[in-house]
């Protein structure tokens, strides 16, 4: 369970990019976080994961307060929070093969022979087994992504977060993978935080919702709900239910 219970974030200059974000993740969920480019999707993501440290607030996982966490408690917890990234973050000069091995050297500063069979399987997971020794330019967009989504599994992550993982692909590219992420959730329980600004992916995916407009949550529950009732101006937005003639 991750629990988000009263989260700003302030910059220098004080704008303020979240304010008193309050969110319950179960264990297991494919939860979406969506909203307008600006709304602080990013930011909120890079939170949980500690990649910045909220203002206030506090980020609770299994029950356990991480904000405090420094050193190696702080590596051991971004080891079980995998990330996934629209521009794919792939290692040019690297194999896809190392690619998926990096996260073993980033945690023990050498890879095994077992790490490379465990990477192996993640690539034959993702259906490209036959690409091992290619490298990312010799790759589409799709096949980035699923990389990248293999190097997310290699350290058997309790939650993945999916920042905009899906905005610079095809149609078709898009639902291969949003149907990989789905197959992986429910093989392996893997929790899944999915930012977006699409509807349309939440719709296929996502079992519950949370809307944000500047930096707020103006709307969240299931996402049956939320597509059915929508009760929030932004929400309607998104969901082009707007009533272009009031």
């Amino acid at each position: 369970m991750i629990s988000i219970k009263h989260v700003y974030k302030t910059y220098d200059g004080g704008a303020e990019a979240l304010s008193d974000i309050n969110l319950e993740i179960a264990d297991g969920d494919i939860f979406g976080i969506i909203g307008m480019s600006g709304a602080g999707k990013s930011t909120l993501v890079r939170t949980i994961n500690l990649l910045e440290r909220p203002t206030t607030g506090v980020i609770e996982v299994d029950g356990r307060d991480v904000t405090a966490l420094s050193g190696e408690e702080l590596r051991a917890y971004r080891r079980r929070v995998a990330m996934i990234f629209q521009n794919f973050g792939l290692l040019a000069q690297k194999t896809v093969l190392d690619n998926v091995c990096f996260p073993f050297l980033a945690a023990t500063g050498k890879v095994t022979e077992a790490n490379r069979a465990r990477a192996l399987e993640l690539l034959d997971r993702v259906g490209l087994a036959e690409k091992a020794q290619s490298y990312p330019s010799q790759l589409s967009g799709g096949q980035k992504q699923r990389v990248a989504i293999a190097r997310a599994l290699a350290c058997e992550p309790e939650v993945i977060l999916c920042d905009e993982a899906t905005s610079a692909l095809d149609p078709s590219s898009t639902n291969t993978i949003l149907k990989l992420l789905r197959d992986i959730n429910r093989e392996t329980g893997v929790t899944l935080v999915v930012i977006t600004h699409s509807m349309d992916v939440v719709e296929k995916i996502c079992n519950n919702v949370a809307v944000l407009e500047r930096g707020r949550v103006v709307e969240q529950g299931s996402v049956a709900e939320v597509f059915a009732a929508p009760r929030a101006e932004a929400t309607r937005v998104l969901l082009g239910k707007v009533d272009w003639d009031a």
